[in-house]
């Protein structure tokens, strides 16, 4: 089964949480999701890195699109491997980075990824320490997710992504800013262009069925058959 949950940002007892969601009965074949900002991979540290080890002892695995709150030179230090059709940084061996533009198979079901937003309280931190210019796509990631959508017909079951696009980001009360217009404009043309059975992102911190098919996660676990 497939686990669908929002932003962890780091915290070591949101795990905690997921036992009260069931996680006792995730076993081997369990994917559990996170919508981006997960946040174990920032201060890169020793108690970072022990809780990671942890993780690692899980018997599912654990998986993740990046937000905009992450260290992502040191999720890119992580070797590059190909899982279930698509790329991933192996931050563990059961702990995965979900990289931008791919398409997974997963339990049957696909799912197209594409993490990132803009740190809209970049105002409060410092570039290379607390935010890193990497939390936006670049033209090639773009590139290889409007190939990768390509080659699926244009048509995949699940979206993951971190924000969202323009269109559902004003159903929920918000204006988009100008800084992502690039990504949640791109997102919005995978709306209108690709087929799809559900779409999840984290990013608003609110759980909330937005429109149809769109649903924004926070602390919410939506499980997938």
């Amino acid at each position: 089964m497939i686990h669908i949950t929002g932003d962890t940002h780091g915290d070591f007892g949101r795990f905690d949480k997921f036992r009260e969601q069931g996680e006792e009965s995730w076993g081997e074949g369990d994917v559990l999701t996170v919508c981006g900002d997960f946040g174990y991979v920032f201060a890169d540290d020793e108690r970072e890195r022990e809780f990671l080890d942890g993780l690692e002892k899980k018997p599912y695995t654990i998986c993740f699109v990046d937000g905009n709150h992450e260290n992502f030179p040191a999720i890119y230090r992580y070797r590059t491997e190909t899982w279930n059709g698509g790329r991933v940084h192996a931050v563990r061996k059961n702990v995965l980075h979900l990289m931008r533009g791919q398409v997974f198979e997963i339990e049957g079901k696909t799912f197209f990824t594409m993490g990132g937003a803009y740190s809209v309280d970049r105002y409060v931190r410092r570039e290379g320490l607390s935010y890193w210019k990497e939390e936006l796509p670049d033209n090639a990631q773009y590139r290889e997710a409007a190939a990768s959508l390509a080659e699926h017909g244009m048509k995949v079951d699940y979206v993951l992504t971190h924000t969202a696009p323009r269109e559902i980001i004003r159903r929920m009360g918000n204006y988009p800013d100008a800084h992502d217009a690039e990504l949640t404009g791109f997102l919005e043309w995978v709306m209108y262009e690709v087929e799809f059975k559900g779409w999840f992102f984290g990013h608003w911190h609110v759980d909330r069925l937005v429109k149809d098919k769109f649903r924004a996660l926070f602390f919410d676990v939506v499980d997938i058959e």
